[in-house]
């Protein structure tokens, strides 16, 4: 391996353990509302619009993984197997199909940014899907029978509106950094 692949891949790793730790710091900031949420989903936006399908995709595994493992990195400081066996865990999981998504959609056809919006709704909708099957099958086991209308309202239906102003933040940031972070590359 040569000197400049080496400096790349330091580079790369970097990145992608920055951002999954970014990922963690926004899954624990909650905005207060009638419904709170975190900036969970607008780290794993930001995430693959910086880095890119591939970078992006193995940062989210990792921040997934870094969870699964016990460190508190999910929203309200969880970790562990429970978090993501629990009723809400196939939104975390979720996370993974929209990686995969931003990454098919831009491969297929590019990075501009009208393309990011389009694969960041579609990929939020994979996990808004995957999550709340997830939910039905989890919550229905554990607690009692949810069926899908009552689980996408308490789950999905609130989260759409912060979601897309997440998505639109994410936008605009990207724009703004995506630039720098190739001057450094």
């Amino acid at each position: 391996m040569n000197r400049d692949n080496l400096k790349n891949n330091i580079f790369d790793a970097s990145l992608i353990a920055l951002f999954a730790a970014l990922t963690a710091v926004c899954a624990w900031i909650t905005i207060p509302s009638v419904i709170p949420f975190t900036l969970q989903t607008f780290g794993i936006f930001l995430c693959l619009g910086l880095l890119g399908g591939r970078r992006g995709t193995v940062s989210v595994l990792i921040y997934i993984l870094l969870g699964l493992v016990g460190l508190p990195v999910f929203s309200g400081f969880k970790g562990g197997i429970a978090a993501i066996v629990g009723p809400t865990g196939g939104y975390i999981i979720g996370f993974v199909g929209s990686a995969l998504v931003y990454w098919l959609i831009t491969k297929l056809t590019n990075e501009k940014l009208y393309m990011q919006a389009v694969s960041f709704i579609i990929g939020l909708a994979v996990c808004y899907a995957f999550g709340t099957v997830w939910f039905v099958e989890v919550y229905s086991a554990k607690v009692e029978p949810i069926g899908y209308a009552a689980a996408l309202s308490m789950c999905v239906l609130p989260f759409i509106i912060p979601d897309l102003i997440k998505i639109g933040f994410a936008l605009l940031l990207i724009r703004l950094l995506k630039p720098r972070i190739k001057e450094f590359h």
